[in-house]
């Protein structure tokens, strides 16, 4: 994914040099991001890079959309997110903390996937007050109510309805 990489030689030689950046990329080339899949919408990156002592520090937003399938009733959703980074690139990264700073170049692809995997969520919904699906019958309660009993047993009384006594 070469669109997302930056060459940074400017702030190298500059100490505390800034520079706001703007990139868009195909998201697809992402794939999928835990159990939702970015949409083909560009994913687009604005971002300020800027000359630490350590490397070059990049803050600013993830912009993009995803589908994923409601973990309710499993309804296709779209949804946009917008998602704050700020990573640490240095020529000695720290292994899970830190990028690596290559050459006069940062690689911004796997800061990208790792802030995006970690703001989507678990189990999206396609709406708060999502119905689901009844277990008992198997219907879309968002469409038709059911009339199922769904509310699950006590299980101290297990014992008691293994229980089979001859009268």
């Amino acid at each position: 994914m070469n669109a997302l990489r930056c060459n940074v030689a400017d702030l190298l030689h500059h100490p505390a040099a800034r520079r706001p950046v703007h990139l868009e990329t195909d998201s697809a080339e992402l794939g999928e991001v835990g159990g939702s899949r970015l949409a083909e919408a560009p994913l687009v990156l604005d971002v300020v890079l800027e000359r630490v002592p350590d490397g070059v520090v990049v803050h600013g937003t993830v912009h993009g959309v995803f589908t994923a399938q409601c973990s309710r009733c499993l309804r296709p959703l779209t949804r946009t997110f917008d998602t704050a980074v700020r990573e640490l690139f240095e020529p000695d990264p720290l292994d899970g903390q830190t990028y690596p700073l290559e050459g006069e170049e940062i690689d911004l692809e796997l800061p990208v996937r790792d802030t995006v995997l970690l703001d989507l969520p678990i189990a999206p919904l396609c709406r708060e007050d999502c119905a689901g699906i009844c277990p008992v019958c198997g219907s879309d309660r968002n469409d038709k109510p059911c009339d199922c009993d769904d509310t699950p047993p006590d299980p101290r009384w297990d014992a008691l309805r293994e229980l089979h006594l001859d009268d």
